[in-house]
């Protein structure tokens, strides 16, 4: 089958397939004397295992340790479970830094007057979050499984609308 037949049975578009192909998380297919991609049943299975892996947001160097591990028979599925538990300790630093961001929009929102003044603690805290009240959206740093995970600093109240503008 052509790339657009794979792209379309695999879900994942042609010019996708063409960049996992640069990658090597395919291994380079057959090609018709005139230079054409010809895939087969196994490349449209390995490009729909590379679509869920994204779905469930591995990255590129996470997505070719799991695409060995699959195609390797004699694997331990113990390498296969730390590179999920590495991802999920990942996921959990950035829905932490998320949550973070959500509560400080949040409270600027909740200060902000959003009449026709042109005061905006929103802007205020863009253009020089150095003076905010608020505490800072902190990033924690990746952390290995074996690590317990941290938490953000807990917030301090709503902070007062300041009104200073440069």
């Amino acid at each position: 089958m052509n790339i657009g037949e794979a792209a379309e049975r695999s879900g994942v578009s042609a010019k996708m397939v063409r960049h996992y192909e640069s990658l090597g998380l395919l291994t380079q297919v057959a090609r018709t004397e005139s230079g054409y991609r010809q895939y087969g049943p196994a490349e449209v299975h390995t490009l729909r295992f590379i679509r869920r892996a994204r779905e469930l947001g591995f990255s590129m160097a996470e997505i070719a340790d799991l695409l060995k591990l699959w195609q390797n028979r004699r694997r331990a599925s113990a390498d296969v479970k730390r590179i999920a538990q590495v991802h999920v300790v990942d996921l959990d630093r950035r829905i932490a830094e998320m949550t973070s961001m959500r509560r400080t929009l949040e409270t600027l929102m909740h200060c902000c007057q959003g009449d026709g003044r042109p005061e905006c603690p929103i802007l205020d805290e863009l253009a020089d979050p150095e003076r905010s009240p608020l505490p800072s959206v902190t990033r924690v740093k990746k952390q290995s499984p074996s690590e317990p995970a941290r938490r953000p600093p807990a917030r301090q109240g709503p902070a007062a609308p300041r009104s200073s503008r440069p």
